[in-house]
C-alpha cells in the first residue's frame, strides 16, 4: 500500500516539491502515490524521478488527474 499525496489543484513546481519532501521522509523501497492535474506533471514527475533515482512503478498519464506510484530510491 502506498502513501497518498493529493496534489490536484497545484501547479508546477509544487507537486514535485511536495513529492520530494514526502519521499525524503520515507524508507527506501516505500511507495508514494501522487495525484495531480497539472498538465506539466507527466514530464516533471518523470524528470524528477530520473534525477533523484526513484522508480515510477505505475503511471496513468492519459488524462487528468494524473497518477504516479513512485518507489523511493535507496
Amino acid at each position: 500500500m502506498a502513501d497518498l499525496l493529493d496534489a490536484t489543484g497545484l501547479r508546477c513546481p509544487i507537486p514535485v516539491l511536495r513529492a520530494r519532501k514526502r519521499l525524503r521522509a520515507m524508507a527506501p523501497g516505500d511507495r508514494l502515490e501522487v495525484l495531480t492535474d497539472d498538465p506539466a506533471s507527466p514530464i516533471d514527475m518523470r524528470h524528477f524521478c530520473a534525477t533523484e533515482g526513484h522508480d515510477i512503478v505505475e503511471a496513468q498519464e492519459a488524462d487528468a488527474p494524473y497518477r504516479f506510484v513512485i518507489a523511493r530510491a535507496g
